[in-house]
């Protein structure tokens, strides 16, 4: 059976098990200065082994995309009043900035 025939995650799965000790292919991904750089590369080795991804495929699906939106540092999804997932995390309270300090301080458990 040809790769190119499998299902969309299998052939995914391949790739990635393809880079799994392709010692030159990982330090060319780590050396991305974008995804699409990283993009880039991933097509390659996909073309290599006979894939067929394409660069929307490689965006849209898990674990890739996911490697992508952390190059590019871009939340994949936007909560409440429409900052950033990693802004709302930054800015604003968490949960050791709020009550729970307050709370250590009342049973002397925090300094």
């Amino acid at each position: 059976m040809e790769t190119r025939n499998l299902p969309l995650k299998e052939r995914i799965n391949l790739l990635i098990e393809s880079l799994d000790g392709a010692e030159e292919t990982n330090q060319a991904l780590s050396q991305c200065k974008n995804a699409e750089a990283m993009l880039d590369i991933l097509l390659s080795v996909s073309s290599r082994l006979g894939l067929d991804l394409t660069r929307n495929e490689l965006t849209q699906n898990p674990p890739i995309r996911d490697w992508i939106w952390w190059k590019n540092k871009e939340a994949l999804v936007n909560l409440g009043d429409s900052n950033l997932r990693h802004q709302q995390d930054s800015s604003g309270k968490t949960r050791w900035d709020s009550w729970t300090i307050s709370f250590f301080k009342f049973l002397r458990i925090w300094r």
